[in-house]
């Protein structure tokens, strides 16, 4: 096999600066989150509301995603930390990777709406301002995949194959060498999606949680054909692996919104509720003012 017939694979996916051991897949994580908050302020003000909020409630949305997104993952693969042989403390080594978005999802959305409610603003509408950069963020945390050499596909000969180190292949598939790149499929699925949401959104004005379901639907039809590809161990329900029956549940949930409330205009949602309390106060005359000299 030519070296131009396959895409390569990192040796390793840590370096130590000094004590300090930087992981590409944390690297990732943080990489991506910085750049859904960029795009989720800049939509966020174009739509009305303060500077800086997003940031804001990122604080919250983070912490309470990590935890979530582990919480997932260990309680979809137990076996991988409480069957005879393991370490349940292991469960806790979050830096070894593990992370499943569905929690993710959940635990961000519950710190998101918890910060909301403390700064005022409409939980929906900062849904919607993040809607795309999520999309982006998660594509640039797949890059993580990829140094780790985890999570892709069946073995494949195309051009654009994944080496594999043998130490990282799974029982059963020592002999391939190459396999398919779910982490790229993935990285460009979500980058196209959330191109789409940015154009759909300009055109038609997604509000009241719209573009967030409009989010959902598209990541999760595109995660039902690539899960379908991986190999890695999951645990299934009949013919599926679990994450694809979820993405299907969420898929169908996401688009019954979607349809329930297409008739919703721009107008029907205040972003920013202490916005319009300044409003009120400046219309009933009780706003501050310079005094008269």
């Amino acid at each position: 096999m030519s070296v131009a017939s396959y895409i390569p694979s990192p040796s390793h996916g840590v370096w130590d600066i000094g004590p300090i051991p930087i992981r590409a897949y944390a690297l990732g994580i943080i990489i991506g989150a910085i750049v859904a908050i960029m795009i989720g302020e800049r939509r966020f003000q174009a739509r009305g509301g303060r500077d800086g909020v997003i940031g804001d409630i990122a604080i919250w949305a983070i912490p309470f995603g990590i935890v979530g997104a582990r919480i997932y993952h260990v309680s979809t693969d137990p076996e991988l930390y409480f069957s005879d042989g393991k370490h349940p403390l292991n469960a806790f080594k979050i830096w070894e990777g593990g992370l499943g978005i569905w929690g993710a999802i959940a635990g961000g959305a519950l710190g998101a709406y918890i910060a909301c409610r403390r700064y005022g603003v409409t939980f929906s509408s900062v849904a919607d301002a993040l809607a795309p950069g999520l999309l982006v963020a998660q594509a640039i945390g797949r890059i993580g995949n990829y140094f780790n050499q985890e999570l892709f596909g069946k073995p494949t000969t195309k051009p654009w194959g994944l080496e594999i180190d043998a130490a990282h292949r799974p029982d059963g598939y020592a002999q391939f060498a190459t396999f398919h790149p779910t982490f790229l499929y993935e990285l460009l699925w979500n980058l196209a999606a959330a191109a789409l949401i940015i154009a759909i959104d300009r055109k038609f004005k997604l509000t009241g949680g719209r573009a967030f379901a409009l989010y959902a639907m598209l990541y999760t039809s595109g995660r039902v054909w690539i899960e379908a590809l991986r190999i890695d161990e999951a645990n299934h329900i009949g013919p599926f692996r679990l994450n694809v029956w979820t993405s299907i549940i969420v898929f169908t949930v996401a688009a019954i919104f979607f349809s329930a409330t297409r008739k919703r205009g721009a107008e029907e949602e205040p972003v920013d509720e202490t916005t319009d309390e300044r409003v009120d106060d400046e219309a009933n005359g009780e706003s501050e003012s310079e005094p008269t000299t």
